[in-house]
């Protein structure tokens, strides 16, 4: 959530920033409900001072032996007045609450104007493709006889399920151990392990309530709670209403977790294999820092993500992300895409956000600065480092042979007890 300091003091700043994402800000509409809150707000107040006052006066009367019945009904009066106020006040802010929670993050000053992925901007590329003698084949028909499985998923649950056997299950499996080892033993990162459904008050804090509800699986025997749709809502949350220690930033985290979205309104895109599942895979890193860190850790996590991708030699490119296509909470974010040769194009396989201090405000996450000794907001940094299932897709599309082999990374051979070659 934004700074709602901003809104009261330079509405016209505050409508030029959301004017860069095309977000329709009625600035009338608030200006409305702003001066209406004002009154409301100065006249509870001037009750609540006469009410206190009358109540005083009562003691004192009483004390003198004068008749109290004309205090006591004028307290009743006031009282009665209050009430009244107070319930219109809190409604004027429920009203600004909503309009607030609608509002995105503002950009950062380095994100390209732009409507949606086609004005991306690519920033570098790393590595070769690979060169094939044949027509290079996608995972799904890779991935078939070898353990790769969507009519069993769709029997058990329904579309957008996969079932993994044998070696891939273990190729996934070994790709998401490499990630977790690279990034506790060289990226310093703390491992955690976190609950797989979480409460409103997660997913509001990270921005994923109420806005974007109907992405998310609900737990119908509680209505409070929800699958994650990814590591990022419980892992954030740990930091929710709480003054962190300055001695312990920046505090770093990964996490291998599940994750499930509902994709709604993504039907007819990516139906075919694993890119659009229900329920996937993925390594996810957050940094929770301070403002002063904020870029330095976005840089960072997003170079710990490409590290992954550089140790299975698999070709990518860095892309930073225009303000159309900037997520709701995020100030800034990299997209990097794996080579994908079955698709003969680059794919995402990990975003990395810089939030600033939008999720902290809503989480109330702060720090204690030591130089001031005052608590101040964090800042949320997070990205997938990296997404397993579409990182086990990358190996299977880039490693294959003519006879349509897999073979496996150097990377992942450590984990794969033997196994060099998927037949």
């Amino acid at each position: 959530m934004l700074d709602p300091q901003l809104f009261r003091s330079d509405l016209d700043s505050v409508k030029l920033q959301l004017d860069r994402r095309s977000y329709d800000f009625d600035a009338s509409a608030y200006e409305a409900l702003e001066s209406k809150r004002k009154v409301v707000q100065i006249k509870t107040q001037e009750l609540q001072n006469e009410r206190n006052k009358s109540s005083k006066g009562i003691g004192q009367a009483k004390a003198k032996g004068e008749d109290i019945q004309p205090l006591l009904d004028q307290v009743q009066h006031l009282g009665d007045q209050l009430k009244q106020a107070e319930a219109e006040l809190s409604e004027i802010q429920q009203q600004m609450t909503a309009l607030m929670e609608a509002i995105p993050n503002f950009l950062d000053e380095l994100v390209p104007a732009g409507k949606d992925e086609e004005d991306n901007v690519e920033l570098s590329r790393w590595g070769e493709k690979p060169v094939f003698s044949f027509q290079p084949k996608d995972h799904v028909d890779l991935g078939e006889n070898k353990g790769l499985d969507f009519e069993i998923a769709a029997k058990i649950a329904c579309a957008r399920f996969a079932v993994l056997k044998g070696p891939l299950a273990r190729l996934q499996r070994a790709i998401i151990q490499l990630m977790l080892d690279t990034h506790t033993a060289e990226h310093e990162y703390e491992e955690t392990y976190v609950p797989f459904l979480v409460n409103a008050d997660s997913l509001y804090g990270t921005g994923q309530l109420p806005k974007f509800e109907e992405d998310l699986f609900k737990a119908s025997s509680n209505p409070d709670l929800y699958l994650i749709p990814t590591a990022e809502v419980p892992v954030t949350n740990i930091v929710r209403d709480s003054i962190v220690d300055a001695k312990q930033m920046p505090l770093k985290f990964v996490c291998h977790t599940p994750c499930f979205r509902s994709e709604a309104g993504a039907y007819g895109r990516d139906v075919r294999g694993l890119i659009r599942q229900h329920q996937f895979e993925k390594v996810e890193l957050v940094q929770i820092v301070s403002a002063a860190d904020s870029e330095k850790a976005h840089e960072e996590l997003t170079q710990h993500a490409e590290n992954i991708l550089q140790k299975l030699k698999l070709p990518y490119r860095k892309v930073l992300l225009c303000a159309g296509d900037t997520g709701f909470s995020s100030s800034k974010t990299y997209d990097l895409e794996v080579w994908l040769p079955g698709q003969d194009s680059y794919r995402e396989i990990s975003s990395c956000s810089n939030f600033k201090d939008f999720q902290a405000r809503r989480m109330q996450a702060r720090w204690r600065n030591p130089e001031t000794g005052k608590p101040e907001l964090v800042h949320t940094v997070n990205g997938s480092g990296l997404a397993a299932g579409r990182t086990l897709i990358a190996v299977m599309e880039n490693y294959q042979d003519e006879q349509g082999r897999i073979h496996i990374p150097e990377a992942l051979k450590p984990y794969m007890t033997g196994i060099e070659i998927i037949e």
